[in-house]
């Protein structure tokens, strides 16, 4: 059979591509040998924030004397989140596959890969059936990276190391976890069973965790993560796997991290290996697809989109770029940006950040001016957060007064992140901001008061 478009991956970039096709009347397959909703769905960023809100909740019930409420014999059971965390994962899956079905999708579960080019476009084995498409969009996603540290492969093999995939399906929690990597994805994993009682070290080779947030709110939040309990190894070069733990170097000196459990979590890698894309010659650099903004590569009749381009591995990058991709192949008028893609990390405090930091707006030679309030300048924050030393900042082009970024490290930072992020892609000004009107009493509203602070 042809399909007008082929999709390998079933990810968020495949599945909400081939939804967006399906609907706009193209006969689509999807190709995926794993489950549909990807990493995302599965291993990534649902199952993992339905155990951090379990945390969340034990967290308050321990600490809910300072709000005049006490708990006694309070206890969480980790066994129990893991099954709720598949029953939500199951039940979002289900959604998916409904999607694919009223949009008559056809679904191939089976590893894909591309045999080359055929009459009428490009011929994809799938399995062992060979499906040919006029179209074809590459979304196979990504994979946790894994270096060549001595022993981590035999730590995989026996399951003394796990990857964010195999820990989530823990059925007890580790008594003493080591992470490999200070990124969101072994923050996350650290503040979650950090909450339910485990002893947890990351060991990070920056000097820094968080990434590329900005410096003064990584440092509050890894205070607070420290007085939870955590400790954390920085500028500490992990050089082997042993039996009892991790072998780093820090200061000139070997020291070793005991553990009874340990989460690698150095980053992921695109997926292309297998996929055959050399069949038809798209051109790959760093092991990841280039495209171009509108998600084309350089072969025509081939697009790609999420994680697999290595640019920015987020499931919301991943929808956008599909839509643009799908767009593109409609002749709809459409362009990918990246000014205004949010980045959350959801430990308790969220950390939340979308455009511009002071640091990155400096680096490109901005004429920017920074507003930095306390969180406590909102009235419902300061009535949750007893004790909170939240801050957030406001990134403003002084001559165009229009908003270039925006971080917060607060409750709640992942739901209001999207108004700053608005703005920004919008390109409105200070004043225009200043007639919308948010609702009160709202954590939101230390957008506007840090806008009323810009004189």
């Amino acid at each position: 059979m042809t399909y007008d478009l082929i999709i390998l991956g079933g990810g968020p970039a495949g599945y909400l591509a081939a939804e967006r096709a399906g609907h706009a009347g193209l006969k689509v397959a999807l190709v995926e040998e794993r489950s549909l909703g990807g990493v995302c769905l599965n291993e990534g960023c649902i199952p993992t924030k339905t155990l951090l809100y379990s945390a969340k909740l034990y967290d308050g019930a321990k600490n809910g004397a300072k709000y005049g409420v006490s708990a006694e014999g309070l206890q969480i059971d980790h066994a129990a989140v893991v099954r709720r965390k598949d029953k939500v994962v199951k039940t979002l899956v289900g959604g998916v596959k409904a999607q694919m079905r009223a949009n008559q999708v056809d679904v191939f579960e089976a590893r894909g890969a591309v045999r080359g080019r055929a009459a009428e476009g490009f011929s994809v084995l799938a399995g062992e059936t060979e499906v040919v498409g006029k179209r074809l969009l590459v979304a196979t996603g990504s994979s946790p990276a894994v270096p060549p540290i001595p022993g981590l492969k035999e730590g995989l093999q026996s399951g003394f190391v796990a990857t964010s995939r195999e820990i989530l399906d823990l059925k007890e929690p580790p008594k003493n976890l080591c992470v490999i990597g200070g990124g969101v994805i072994g923050l996350e994993f650290a503040s979650y069973f950090s909450s339910i009682g485990a002893q947890v070290r990351v060991v990070e080779m920056l000097g820094h965790i968080a990434g590329e947030n900005d410096p003064e709110l990584v440092s509050l939040l890894k205070a607070d993560l420290e007085k939870r309990g955590i400790v954390f190894d920085l500028e500490a070069k992990v050089t082997g796997i042993e039996k009892n733990g991790v072998r780093y170097e820090q200061g000139g000196e070997s020291r070793l991290a005991e553990a009874d459990r340990v989460l690698l979590s150095i980053g992921r890698r695109a997926n292309t290996q297998g996929a055959g894309l050399e069949t038809v010659g798209v051109h790959l650099e760093r092991g990841a697809v280039v495209t171009d903004d509108r998600m084309r590569t350089n072969q025509p009749g081939v697009w790609a989109a999420g994680d697999v381009t290595g640019f920015s591995m987020l499931a919301h990058t991943a929808y956008r770029e599909a839509e643009v991709a799908v767009n593109d192949m409609l002749g709809l008028p459409d362009r990918m940006r990246y000014d205004a893609i949010p980045a959350v990390l959801y430990t308790n405090p969220e950390l939340a950040s979308v455009g511009e930091t002071e640091q990155s707006a400096a680096q490109k030679g901005l004429p920017f001016r920074a507003v930095k309030l306390p969180m406590r300048f909102s009235g419902r924050y300061l009535a949750e957060n007893e004790g909170g030393n939240g801050i957030m900042k406001l990134i403003v082009n002084e001559k165009t007064q229009r908003v270039l970024g925006v971080c917060a490290l607060s409750n709640y930072a992942s739901e209001f992140i999207v108004t700053a992020g608005t703005w920004i892609e919008a390109g409105l000004s200070l004043n225009q901001i200043k007639k919308i009107v948010f609702p009160h009493p709202t954590v939101s509203e230390i957008l506007r008061e840090a806008v009323f602070q810009y004189e």
